[in-house]
């Protein structure tokens, strides 16, 4: 196996282990040299996108219970809705629930009248979320844990805290996934300046001669 396999590999074994999209995830072995930098998001924001996917998944079981299927992801309080819901007035429903939720900014509604999908499909979209992390943690000139991906039906959501550029590079990346049939870009557009200012700084330069007598 070669060494894009084996990163490709491991990391899709890391997600089909259910390791959260938001949460760090251990590239060591597999990253290579790809660029992995931390979540842009301040403490506060991770700690109320956790709060409002767990509160909001359970206002939704108490209003709706087992007739709907709804994936709650919430980025920088940017809340993104996906699943299956079996009317356009269930739709509407679990929309005005997240609105209603404390620091909740903005919800896309992309969620299908439908059926609930199947075990078989929701593998399928854990499987094409592993392939594009493993896309972009490849690409030389992406910190691939600043993206938070969503996967369904071969739609893929992009979320995060990035620049133009980094967006740009991003969409091309997974475009050219096998299985993606859609990109949805919700990213919240930050300056060059602003990436500087989020990344840790370079470790100081060492002096070759500091030890020489």
């Amino acid at each position: 196996m070669n060494t894009r396999n084996t990163k490709t590999a491991g990391l899709m074994l890391l997600l089909s282990l259910g390791l959260s999209a938001c949460a760090p995830v251990m590239l060591a072995g597999f990253a290579g040299t790809a660029m992995v930098a931390s979540d842009r998001r301040t403490s506060g924001a991770q700690l109320e996108d956790e709060t409002i996917e767990l509160r909001g998944s359970a206002r939704i079981r108490d209003a709706l219970g087992e007739r709907a299927h709804v994936n709650i992801n919430s980025y920088n309080r940017q809340v993104l809705l996906t699943g299956e819901v079996a009317t356009e007035r269930d739709k509407q429903i679990v929309e005005g629930l997240l609105e209603k939720l404390e620091n909740v900014k903005t919800v896309v509604n992309e969620m299908s009248i439908m059926q609930p999908s199947s075990l078989s499909s929701r593998s399928n979209d854990l499987l094409l979320s592993a392939k594009v992390k493993a896309a972009l943690v490849d690409s030389r000139d992406l910190f691939a844990n600043s993206f938070k991906i969503v996967a369904e039906r071969g739609t893929v959501y992009v979320m995060g805290r990035i620049t133009q550029r980094e967006a740009n590079s991003a969409t091309n990346v997974i475009r050219n996934v096998n299985g993606v049939n859609k990109v949805v870009r919700l990213f919240e557009t930050i300056s060059e300046e602003e990436l500087r200012n989020l990344l840790p700084p370079p470790p100081p330069a060492d002096d070759k001669n500091k030890n020489k007598k």
